[in-house]
């Protein structure tokens, strides 16, 4: 039977307390941080050569979808009644609304370093200390809106404008793509700075911190916001239901992204899973 991922504010008290429980235990394990490793691993720009599967291609939603599920099963091998749950940035939209209570993932870093105080996961607890990372430090950061240089989370009509798009992507099929729903979902626009920000990219840098970069999997608000993005795959899926994942194939010989991206019945490292199966999830769990 599928089981259900809630929105984050809807949670129970009850709820709250088993996710982190559950959190903490695969940390203290060991298991949190190989999470950490494998996105650092393939947090692999279209600057750079060899094969994207994880960012800044079209694989980048059934890649993070298998992400998802790879460590929604860890926690529920840990307690059986763990879901993720997601975070609608276009509802709650402050640093004082769900995910940022202190009984679950706390509130920003403070001024000075960054680091944030509060919460089960902040440093001083003693159960979440950075081991894999792109910086130096052994504390979570956060800078929620970034407090010196406010930007906003991005909203209901901004997601719209990549909802609305009928095509799942398009060539170039990376960052500088002007057409499709990922790329404008994943939220790599034209210009420099801010403006450059959308959607799922403008999330990261309002969280700001350890969201920054390849080891953005250190604060737990990740899984939260990439369950969000999932949604928003199932949504365009069932307004596009005629439209599927693209390339369908490789790239011809001679196409300078050929050998970079995943067609959709390639494989999709580091798993045995192609994009194609990836595409209706609807046995293994629902949104509410």
């Amino acid at each position: 039977m599928a089981y259900t991922r809630k929105d984050v504010s809807t949670l129970t008290r009850t709820e709250r307390r088993r996710l982190v429980k559950a959190l903490l235990e695969l940390k203290r394990r060991g298991v949190y941080d190989e999470f950490v490793r494998t996105h650092i691993e393939y947090y692999v720009s279209d600057g750079e050569g060899g094969l994207r599967t994880a960012h800044m291609t079209p694989s980048f939603l059934p890649w993070h979808r298998q992400f998802l599920l790879e460590l929604e099963r860890a926690l529920r091998r840990v307690d059986s009644s763990v879901t993720l749950p997601y975070w609608d940035w276009t509802k709650d939209r402050t640093a004082a609304a769900a995910p940022w209570t202190a009984d679950l993932l706390g509130g920003t870093g403070r001024r000075v370093d960054r680091q944030v105080m509060t919460g089960p996961f902040a440093y001083a607890e003693g159960n979440w200390t950075i081991k894999e990372s792109v910086r130096d430090g052994k504390f979570l950061t956060r800078d929620l809106g970034r407090a010196r240089d406010p930007i906003a989370l991005p909203t209901k009509k901004d997601l719209e404008g990549a909802l609305a798009d009928p095509v799942y992507d398009a060539s170039p099929w990376d960052s500088t793509a002007r057409k499709g729903f990922r790329n404008k979902l994943e939220g790599w626009g034209e210009g420099r700075g801010p403006v450059s920000w959308r959607n799922h990219n403008r999330v990261h840098r309002w969280v700001g911190g350890d969201m920054v970069g390849g080891a953005s999997v250190n604060d737990p608000v990740f899984w939260m916001h990439h369950a969000f993005i999932d949604l928003c795959w199932t949504r365009w899926q069932r307004r596009h239901r005629v439209h599927r994942y693209l390339p369908a194939k490789p790239p011809a010989i001679g196409d300078e992204q050929r050998g970079r991206i995943v067609a959709r019945h390639e494989k999709l490292p580091p798993w045995d899973v192609t994009p194609d199966q990836l595409e209706d999830v609807s046995r293994i769990y629902r949104y509410a």
